[in-house]
């Protein structure tokens, strides 16, 4: 089976899915596996339902998972690449000297409480997951509750959509590093197009991409899109610089990068780092920034 070359070595999914194997962890899959032309088994990534099962079977297969439930509305989020930006933040973290009682902040961490859970099962990390969604909140609890992981990850519902750490960061928070996968979208319009684009070389219709489109309005755009919220959470990172070691984001446009690392000199950031990191077959990249000197960092 061909690796995938942009996936973290240590990723478990860069050679490709055992489906057999999955069906067995988690038999609902079965009913979306099917044989292509190549007679190779696979299923429709056009359904979001045989999707959300395969990130299922996934979860319950490599990472001690035994519940994952909730709504179709909220986003499924690909495993493979949500745990490839664990790895590179765990390399980032032992490049620190950082090796135990690691405690992440999770900004945005959605009904699927995907981070936090990855995060545990690969490095028993200890999380805080904050989310403006009060909703998503109670279904990533259960999640939490059913897996017994109350103990390692602690919600926080962010109360004022301005807002990205304030009234989340408590004064004695003190954080290893922070992540977050921002809303790519403006509107609920850019977010659907984007759909219907993806969906073109498939050949389904306009209403197809509407059935396909999962996604929560908090999860998927935010005023000004991607460049908004990133450049608001730089700022608000500026606020917060001795309660974190390492602020980090995924950023979806190539063009951001320069504006960022602008920003960051202005605010102040003793150093910055881009990272590649694999998101299927395309290539995404790791913002991260870190506002404490070198000799401080490793106290």
């Amino acid at each position: 089976m061909k690796t995938n070359p942009n996936f973290h070595q240590k990723n478990k999914h860069k050679s490709g899915y055992d489906l057999d194997a999955l069906c067995h962890s988690y038999p609902d899959l079965k009913v979306f596996v099917f044989e292509n032309k190549y007679q190779t088994k696979t299923i429709n990534f056009a359904n979001p339902e045989a999707v959300k099962a395969l990130n299922t079977a996934l979860l319950f297969a490599h990472y001690d998972i035994k519940f994952w439930e909730f709504p179709d509305t909220n986003l499924c989020p690909p495993v493979p690449g949500r745990v490839d930006y664990i790895h590179h933040l765990s390399d980032l973290l032992k490049q620190s000297g950082i090796h135990d009682n690691i405690n992440v902040l999770d900004i945005g961490t959605g009904a699927s409480c995907i981070y936090p859970i990855l995060g545990h099962a690969e490095y028993n990390w200890n999380f805080v997951g904050a989310d403006i969604d009060k909703k998503s909140l109670q279904y990533a609890q259960e999640i939490i509750s059913k897996n017994k992981l109350d103990k390692s990850i602690e919600l926080r519902h962010q109360t004022n959509s301005s807002n990205i750490l304030k009234d989340i960061l408590k004064e004695s928070d003190s954080f290893s590093a922070a992540i977050c996968n921002p809303p790519f979208y403006k509107s609920e319009t850019e977010a659907l197009e984007a759909t219907t684009q993806k969906l073109k070389g498939l050949n389904k219709s306009r209403v197809d991409a509407v059935r396909n489109f999962s996604g929560t309005c908090n999860e998927l755009w935010y005023k000004g899109g991607e460049k908004a919220f990133i450049h608001n959470y730089l700022y608000e990172s500026s606020l917060f610089k001795d309660q974190c070691l390492w602020f980090t984001t995924l950023v979806s446009k190539k063009d951001l990068v320069r504006g960022i690392q602008v920003s960051l000199k202005k605010l102040g950031a003793t150093e910055i780092k881009i990272i590649n990191t694999g998101q299927g077959n395309k290539i995404s990249r790791i913002i991260v920034w870190t506002f404490l000197e070198n000799k401080t960092r490793k106290e």
